[in-house]
């Protein structure tokens, strides 16, 4: 699934190709929605904005489509008629003169009023966005030790969005790799320095990851063993997907759990129980 720095970067795409066009045409996929077209066409895009994993696109006449990729949907943006033939379905395009943009295979989408937008219920659950920058982590520290989540299990915590937005599989085990706290840890059993450092990697990988393409490793590491003849797979990482291969910081075979129903990653040197 996407998580919150793809589904930014996204959202900049889709901004780029088609804020502030109007639409030619539009097409939903879904019987319910397809009244909305004929009011949609002719319209401007004024924003395609990113809420955690989830992406509105709005228009001019009050009108946003609210959209979520969930594990399999992806979006194209291409010229007029240039999308490349796919086995996947085309669930809503948005056509400008200028760009298509197309979202193939998601079921989650809806059209909501501008008001409508910030009760949406996963949006009004969103808790602080990781790539919101005027995010601080003493908020996150503060955050993790309240009372609704203090008692938790990391593994769990962070695949919660109300607890912070835009955090899935990889970013989780990369963020307490970082921090050095096993999955099975709860905020309450943490030490004030593991704490701080958790709440400094909850935001530092998201936007590393945000702004270089998905890498959540040491970016001059990634960058030797790029060079080095690594594959991207291998270098992107710290520990994600990396089980059976050595630590990057101690050389302990990093190995795979499955905690909280979801595969997870961790080093058993670094991240002792």
């Amino acid at each position: 699934m996407p998580e919150g720095p793809e589904i930014r970067r996204a959202a900049d795409n889709l901004n780029r190709a088609i804020a502030g066009n109007i639409v030619c045409d539009l097409f939903f996929a879904f019987d319910h929605l397809k009244p909305y077209e004929a009011e949609l066409v002719g319209c401007t895009v004024t924003a395609v904005t990113p809420y955690g994993k989830a992406i509105v696109t709005s228009f001019d006449n009050g009108l946003g489509v609210y959209s979520h990729n969930q594990l399999y949907g992806k979006w194209v943006v291409c010229k007029p008629n240039g999308a490349l033939p796919t086995g996947r379905q085309l669930r809503f395009a948005v056509h400008t003169p200028r760009r298509w943009a197309l979202l193939y295979s998601a079921s989650e989408i809806e059209v909501l009023t501008a008001e409508a937008v910030p009760t949406h219920p996963y949006i009004v659950k969103l808790g602080p966005d990781t790539l919101d920058a005027t995010v601080t982590p003493d908020q996150v520290a503060a955050r993790a030790l309240s009372q609704p989540f203090h008692r938790r299990q990391f593994a769990t915590l962070l695949l919660d969005q109300g607890f912070l937005g835009g955090i899935g599989n990889y970013l989780r085990s990369e963020i307490l790799y970082v921090a050095g706290i096993h999955p099975a840890q709860r905020p309450v059993d943490c030490t004030a320095d593991q704490i701080a450092a958790f709440a400094e990697a909850a935001l530092a990988l998201p936007q590393q990851s945000y702004r270089h393409g998905g890498i959540t490793n040491d970016l001059a590491l990634a960058a030797h063993l790029k060079a080095t003849g690594y594959r991207r797979r291998e270098y992107r990482h710290w520990v994600f997907s990396r089980a059976g291969q050595p630590c990057h910081r101690c050389g302990a075979a990093i190995a795979k759990i499955v905690i909280g129903g979801r595969r997870c990653y961790i080093c058993p040197g670094c991240q002792p129980r």
